[in-house]
This record gives structure tokens, C-alpha cells and sequence, in this order.
């Protein structure tokens, strides 16, 4: 018994042991972005190696720099918009659809959600000039509507919740229809509660692909003050050389408002990776 508790004790410090350098390999870059965010232009692209903390004092200064010069209030407003925009439509569009897809007969429906599937299947880039036309069309150029428009729908969304859908018993929309509801109160009082956890792993995907979002928001936005984070620091590097202190301290602002989220709902974050089995 005490060699199999002294065995099981050392696995677990091995265990430990392993997570832990792999945390630190994951902070490293993290970490080398702050730091060269306080470092000269000149000792950032130095080659020498050791030159790992800044030898001529910390430049905090390239942050005000920076915040003033790119306006970071109204980058940090743009993205959240459009974050926020995009996880209530996906959530909204997606719940209806793979609750139709999952639990409801009509003529059609396979082949409707082939097309779903089909959609997953392709590059976003095919969808990048017919979604451009529409929005011109629209006149929505350089909105919020205009960074939301891809996010309307969302394929991933609808075969995610539709199998959130179908992994529930029958008996409970029977139950229901037994005591008089009809199929709108099945949904939006029985069926729908079941599937949160669906619902905030499909939320948590799509900020973070929102967020990360590079060619629509530089493709849709032309003005300064209609664009996003990802797309103003993008448009940060120079033709023949860049301020790379200035660009890792942009980096480190941008990054600010993903981890102040993270932190608020750390618990709904990790329980919904958990139970959607995926991985960003």
C-alpha cells in the first residue's frame, strides 16, 4: 500500500512538474511582448540574445504614445461592439436553427442542413466578396452593422446546438405538449434552459474568433475611427521599417480587454470548453 501512495505521489509531482513548463512555455511569449514594450526600437531588433530586459530603463512612455495616437477608446469600444453583437445573433440565430434541425420534421430538412455543413466546409475567404456587395449595397460601410453582418448566422453554431438538441429525451417535449404547451413554449421554456452549456461554448467561440477577426474588419472599415483592434494593429507595420516597442505595446493594450473577460467568466469559460469537448 505505501509503495502504490509513494508511486501515485510521485506521478502527480511529475504531472505538476510537466504543467507547469508548459505554462511557462505558453507565458513566454506574453511576457516578450511586455518586455520589448518597454525596451528602444534599437534594442528590440538587437540580435543579441541576453538583451531580454530593457538595459536603458523601462520606457513606459511608448504606451501613452501609442494610446494617444491611435485612439484605443474607440478601438476598445468598436471590438466590444462587435463582439457583443455577434455572440447575441449567433446565440439567437443558432438556438432557433438547430432546435429546428434537432427535434422538428419538415420537408427539406436534410437537405437544408447539408447546406449548413456544406457551408462549414469552405474557406470564409469564398464568402468575403459576396458579403462585401451586400453591405455596400446596404450602405453599411464603415459600421458596426457592417462588422457584425458575417456574424448574423453562424454554420458552426447550428450543428453545435443542434446536437446540443438532439442529446435530449423525447419524454420532455411529450410531458410538455401533455400539459398544453404549444411548440414556441416547448422551446423557449423547456428546451432551451437544457441547452446552456451549448449556448456558452458557442458565446465563448465566437468572441474569440470575433476578436481575432483580421480581413473583414480591414476590408469593411476604411476610417480610422470605424475600426478595430486587430485591424489597427495590423495597419501598424511600416513599408520599410516598423517601431516594434510601439506595435508590442499596442499589442498589450489590445489584449487587455480578452483577459479582463477571461477573468470575469474564468468558470463559464473552462465549463464550457469542457463540455463542447472543444479547443480554440
Amino acid at each position: 500500500m505505501e509503495n502504490v501512495r509513494t508511486r501515485d505521489r510521485v506521478n502527480k509531482i511529475i504531472m505538476y512538474v510537466i504543467l507547469t513548463f508548459m505554462a511557462i512555455i505558453m507565458l513566454v511569449p506574453f511576457v516578450w511582448m511586455v518586455l520589448t514594450a518597454l525596451k528602444t526600437n534599437q534594442e528590440a531588433i538587437s540580435v543579441n540574445p541576453f538583451y531580454i530586459l530593457p538595459a536603458h530603463g523601462w520606457h513606459w512612455e511608448n504606451f501613452g504614445t501609442v494610446w494617444k495616437s491611435y485612439n484605443f477608446l474607440t478601438l476598445y469600444k468598436n471590438t466590444l461592439l462587435m463582439i457583443l453583437f455577434r455572440v447575441i445573433c449567433a446565440c439567437l440565430t443558432a438556438t432557433m436553427a438547430g432546435y429546428a434541425f434537432g427535434r422538428l420534421r419538415f420537408p427539406g430538412k436534410n437537405f437544408m442542413f447539408a447546406l449548413v455543413l456544406i457551408q462549414m466546409m469552405v474557406p470564409a475567404q469564398i464568402f468575403i466578396i459576396p458579403q462585401y456587395l451586400m453591405v455596400s449595397k446596404l450602405g453599411m460601410l464603415n459600421t458596426t452593422f457592417g462588422l457584425v453582418f458575417p456574424g448574423l448566422v453562424t454554420a458552426f453554431g447550428t450543428y453545435l446546438l443542434k446536437t446540443g438538441y438532439q442529446g435530449l429525451p423525447r419524454d420532455l417535449e411529450e410531458a410538455a405538449s401533455i400539459d398544453g404547451c404549444n411548440i414556441g413554449q416547448q422551446f423557449l421554456l423547456i428546451m432551451m434552459p437544457l441547452t446552456r452549456s451549448s449556448m456558452i461554448s458557442l458565446g465563448i467561440f465566437t468572441a474569440v474568433f470575433a476578436f481575432k477577426d483580421l480581413m473583414w474588419p480591414m476590408i469593411v472599415t476604411t476610417k480610422a475611427e470605424t475600426t478595430t483592434l486587430s485591424a489597427a494593429l495590423a495597419k501598424m507595420t511600416g513599408q520599410y521599417s516598423s517601431d516594434y516597442p510601439a506595435m508590442m505595446a499596442a499589442a498589450t493594450l489590445a489584449v487587455l480587454p480578452m483577459v479582463v473577460i477571461y477573468v470575469i467568466f474564468q468558470k463559464q469559460f473552462v465549463e464550457g470548453i469542457a463540455t463542447s469537448g472543444g479547443k480554440l
